[in-house]
């Protein structure tokens, strides 16, 4: 598409999307006289959608007015809560119902999963991460690590960018899964990088992972709700996510895992067991038959009971992406960077070559929402000026400032209002 730095080039463009309806659907936080922020921080925190109080109180009011008979009798029974969100996560994700669970946090699932699926040997234990991945999964992989007695120095490989670049190439993984084939037991990549932006290739990785017999895990919290995924499809074997993020469920939402079907229906894995991942036809009978059968699904992995107000914002949400599709927010998000990316290129005199680079890939099939602006000169005191200018974005240090357009409730002229700011 032929993109302008005009003004009314981003107002046309807004006038002929389909989808600039579903901003109606969110809160917008605003400045002191009442005006929206530009907000693009979504890959930190989604805006609220607004029939999530609603849902809430419902909550609460079932609770106020049935106590503990609200778990059977409430207007959506607690019980069985997490079933609400089944099938609309396993569509995010491209999954079978059976595979896909929302419990705990990332974290906490993904200590679960690798409870499963990592079972290193004297011959295969090693671990292949991209560097930098989110530090929490870092920290998780580490201690994993230690747990089973092995030292991170020796166990950890990291596929790092090549010096002056900022992303990590596909065959620099590939590359590395072939030199340590007989010794890696899992694969762990984001499915779309924190800091730069980068949507990996999982199909590809997988299935050059899955050749030599390799497990492969994907965190997905910057790629749900951001990028179409086809998980069942890739044969990956688990992911974790937030719903915090592009999912716009609120600070402590519950999270969610993936587990594809021919391990979800082997109940001979060993995991780490809680009652809700117990057969429901004995799940009530405890010290009668205190005998852990896991459910031949995902739930199998489910340790507690669902965390009833930490998923209802989750169901306003997901009713939202149901409406608005994930083909057409896909569509609206990549025509999003890519002119945020034509306005910060087309600066006078290449002013921005001079102060700021786009360190996310330029292609659009290898990026998702986020652009990553690495800033040369005073970063922190850019940072604070949008700020100032009621721009919400976030900013990594050292240099590095990432905002996010998001499809569902952000703009092409906030872009052309952003840009101009920047400048």
């Amino acid at each position: 598409m032929q993109f302008s730095d005009n003004e009314d080039f981003a107002k046309q463009l807004d006038a002929q999307d389909s989808l600039h309806v579903f901003r109606e659907k969110f809160h917008l936080p605003a400045n002191r006289s009442g005006e929206p922020l530009i907000y693009f921080a979504g890959n930190s925190l989604g805006l609220m959608p607004k029939t999530a109080k609603q849902i809430v109180e419902q909550e609460l009011e079932d609770w106020a007015r049935l106590g503990v008979d609200a778990h059977l009798k409430a207007k959506t029974p607690w019980y069985s809560y997490h079933e609400t969100l089944r099938e609309p996560a396993a569509r995010l994700v491209g999954a079978q119902p059976i595979e896909v669970i929302s419990m705990n946090s990332l974290t906490v699932n993904l200590h679960l999963m690798m409870a499963t699926f990592y079972r290193p040997t004297k011959a295969r234990f090693k671990i292949l991460m991209e560097d930098p991945a989110f530090p929490s999964d870092t920290y998780a992989i580490k201690t994993q690590i230690i747990h089973h007695g092995l030292d991170p120095k020796d166990t950890l490989i990291l596929a790092r960018p090549r010096s002056g670049e900022f992303t990590v190439r596909t065959e620099e993984i590939l590359d590395l899964m072939e030199k340590h084939a007989d010794e890696l037991a899992v694969v762990l990549i984001g499915g779309v990088n924190f800091f730069t932006g980068q949507l990996f290739d999982i199909p590809t990785i997988t299935a050059a992972a899955r050749k030599h017999g390799i497990t492969v895990g994907v965190d997905l919290a910057h790629a749900i709700g951001n990028v179409p995924l086809s998980l069942h499809d890739w044969n990956i074997d688990f992911a974790v996510w937030c719903s915090y993020k592009y999912l716009n469920a609120g600070p402590g939402a519950v999270a969610g895992a993936f587990v594809h079907e021919r391990h979800a229906t082997n109940t001979n894995l060993p995991r780490l067991a809680g009652w809700f991942g117990n057969d429901p036809n004995t799940r009530f009978r405890m010290h009668l038959e205190p005998e852990f059968i896991p459910v031949p699904s995902a739930d199998g992995w489910q340790i507690s009971n669902p965390p009833i107000l930490s998923m209802a914002p989750l169901r306003a949400s997901l009713a939202i992406f149901e409406e608005a599709g994930m083909d057409a927010l896909r569509q609206k998000s990549i025509k999003l960077t890519n002119y945020l990316q034509f306005l910060l290129e087309s600066e006078p005199d290449g002013q921005s070559k001079k102060q700021y680079t786009i360190i996310t890939p330029r292609q659009a099939d290898q990026r998702g929402c986020q652009l990553s602006i690495l800033v040369r000169e005073h970063p922190k005191e850019l940072f604070s000026k949008l700020e100032a200018a009621d721009v919400k974005c976030d900013f990594r240090e050292p240099n590095v400032i990432r905002v996010a357009p998001t499809p569902l409730y952000n703009t092409f002229h906030e872009v052309w209002r952003f840009a101009n700011i920047l400048r």
